[in-house]
């Protein structure tokens, strides 16, 4: 099971503890806001791709929406996502419960910069009823990252949330 996946990765850090699970699901970024009280924008949800044959996982805003031009000139090519059983084939983890942490071998995974306006940000670990909250240094050093990237655009009205 995916979770057993995450908490296990999160124990050889000393910080499993700190995974959130939910009695109700967290499986899409309204779900997640819910179950977290918090606003939709902080969850990072983990959009999973494949480019020339390879899985990645782009992390971004719970408000953002993949730009299509920005992700060609980034990536190279047009941006399609897994497909449900292709998502827990390649990246290891279910749709509803995908995340950067425990993730299959060869995933590559990048942050977007629309997770930089937080402090803080919730991504999933595994399942669809759970989350870590974890600081944008702690989402760098825990999902291994290759790079940030800037292939989001955010909604005209997007601003950091009051604290």
């Amino acid at each position: 099971m995916s979770i057993a996946k995450v908490k296990e990765f999160f124990t050889s850090y000393g910080i499993a503890d700190r995974i959130l699970e939910f009695e109700v699901s967290s499986a899409t970024v309204e779900l997640a806001a819910a179950a977290l009280h918090c606003e939709p924008c902080r969850i990072a949800k983990s959009l999973s791709f494949c480019i020339n044959g390879a899985p990645i996982l782009v992390v971004a805003a719970g408000d953002a929406k993949v730009d299509n031009h920005k992700y060609k000139t980034r990536f190279g090519t047009k941006a399609k996502m897994l497909d449900r059983e292709q998502t827990a084939e390649l990246i290891g983890h279910a749709v509803g419960g995908v995340c950067p942490f425990a993730v299959n071998d060869g995933v590559t995974v990048y942050l977007d910069e629309s997770l930089r306006r937080f402090d803080t940000v919730f991504p999933a670990c595994g399942s669809s009823n759970s989350a870590i909250e974890l600081t944008i240094p702690e989402l760098e050093k825990y999902s291994g990252f290759a790079s940030w990237v800037d292939v989001c655009k955010l909604p005209t009205d997007a601003q950091a949330p009051t604290p």
